[in-house]
């Protein structure tokens, strides 16, 4: 049987260690897209903003308040007493109620123009949403960069210093030269200094993604664990994509919702050529008696005509300016959709190359120089062009890999949805 003391030190233990480790930000890209969903205060302002607009359809549709007015006649009853002020002691008083009312169908077409600029409102949310995580995921792909880079720098810096040492074993030995040592330590020098440049880009990014997250700009931040999987040729289909863009593109729905806007704000402008009208009615007291009632309609009468033919000419070209600016935002998305694919196709046949044949390539012709250079056989500059082949192209299918992340955002961001 456990002692007591033992029992109550297992409890301590479970109740002090959580339950689970609280997973860092910054190494997973999901992560950091549901942090910038919550705090993100740009994002904010455009839901605010979006709030406000669905709020304006209530109010602009509704009728102005009433109007209620009194009229105390006769307040000195013919002269025969002193000015009064009480209903009941004047010669009559006179309580008009008057309500205004605009043309038919004017309310509606207030309330239809407010509803499409709540719809414009609501994609300003989804197209600021869609651009601020396609710089979200560009940032976090370029974190990566510069964090495998420094990586592969520093592994070839490791694999100078053995080349350094076979080097001045040779040259310890009279097999070699002296220069080959120093060749070495240039190396070294070149690839320390790419390491401070990488560190200076990753310190930007650091900052950048700080930034887009609404954190302080050094913040910690954990490394980027791994670029995201690309997704299959077969889901990179263009013309599929292009139908995706026109249903989903959050700047074309601001862009179609802002031709419904000019639409209503037209038909509204014709509306406006009839008149408005208010209805009244006027009870009239005598002493403590309402005694009579009268009936009021009064009409605003357009005679303006010459203006109101402006503001209508005004609202068609309006209209047509929104139409043009649509075709104008559809022409770019669609070129910007295209060559973004083009550019990820081949950049994906690129990889393929650099991974089936070009690094292959230059790792044999490392190790045949190295296997050379200690025979004698291959002199050091040889052996240094071999190994610069090598990093090279793992350099070079690194950015490969990075700018493929980069049109893969670019894609998310122009179709407004994740692929």
């Amino acid at each position: 049987m456990k002692s007591p003391s033992i029992v109550l030190s297992m409890l301590c233990v479970l109740w002090f260690t959580p339950a689970s480790a609280e997973e860092p930000l910054g190494d997973n890209l999901n992560g950091l897209l549901e942090y910038a969903r919550e705090h993100n205060p740009e994002l904010a302002a455009t839901r605010f903003e979006a709030e406000a607009a669905h709020q304006r359809t209530e109010s602009v549709g509704a009728l102005p308040d009433p109007v209620l007015r009194t009229e105390l006649m006769d307040i000195t009853n013919e002269g025969s007493t002193g000015a009064r002020l009480l209903p009941s002691q004047v010669g009559a008083t006179k309580y008009t109620l008057m309500q205004s009312f605009p043309w038919y169908g004017t309310r509606d077409l207030r309330r239809e123009v407010a509803d499409a600029q709540a719809a414009q409102a609501t994609g300003q949310v989804a197209a600021s949403w869609t651009d601020l995580a396609a710089r979200i995921k560009q940032t976090y792909a370029m974190r990566y960069y510069t964090a495998s880079s420094a990586r592969l720098s520093q592994q070839t810096l490791d694999l100078l210093e053995g080349l350094e040492q076979i080097a001045q074993t040779r040259y310890a030995n009279g097999l070699g030269q002296q220069q080959d040592a120093i060749r070495v330590q240039v190396e070294k020098t070149m690839l320390r200094s790419e390491l401070i440049a990488l560190q200076n880009e990753a310190h930007h990014a650091h900052a950048r993604l700080n930034a887009l997250l609404s954190r302080p700009v050094n913040a910690p931040l954990a490394e980027a664990a791994q670029l995201r999987v690309m997704p299959s040729a077969a889901r990179l289909e263009e013309a599929a994509l292009q139908e995706r863009l026109l249903a989903q593109n959050p700047q074309l729905r601001i862009a179609e919702a802002n031709i419904q806007s000019s639409e209503k704000s037209r038909d509204l402008a014709h509306a406006n050529r009839y008149p408005g009208f208010t209805l009244g009615v006027a009870p009239t007291q005598s002493g403590v008696a309402v005694k009579t009632w009268d009936l009021m309609l009064e009409l605003n009468i357009p005679l303006q005509q010459s203006s109101r033919r402006s503001q209508e000419r005004e609202s068609a070209a309006m209209l047509s300016a929104s139409t043009a600016r649509k075709q104008a935002v559809l022409n770019q998305m669609q070129s910007e959709l295209s060559e973004n694919l083009s550019a990820l196709e081949s950049a994906r046949r690129t990889e393929t190359l650099i991974t089936t044949r070009l690094l292959p390539q230059a790792d044999l012709t490392y190790q045949s120089a190295l296997a050379g250079y200690e025979t004698g056989k291959v002199d050091f500059a040889m052996l240094i062009e071999a190994q610069r082949q090598i990093l090279k192209a793992r350099q070079q299918l690194l950015q490969i890999q990075t700018d493929m992340q980069l049109r893969l955002a670019d894609i998310e961001r122009l179709l407004g949805e994740e692929l």
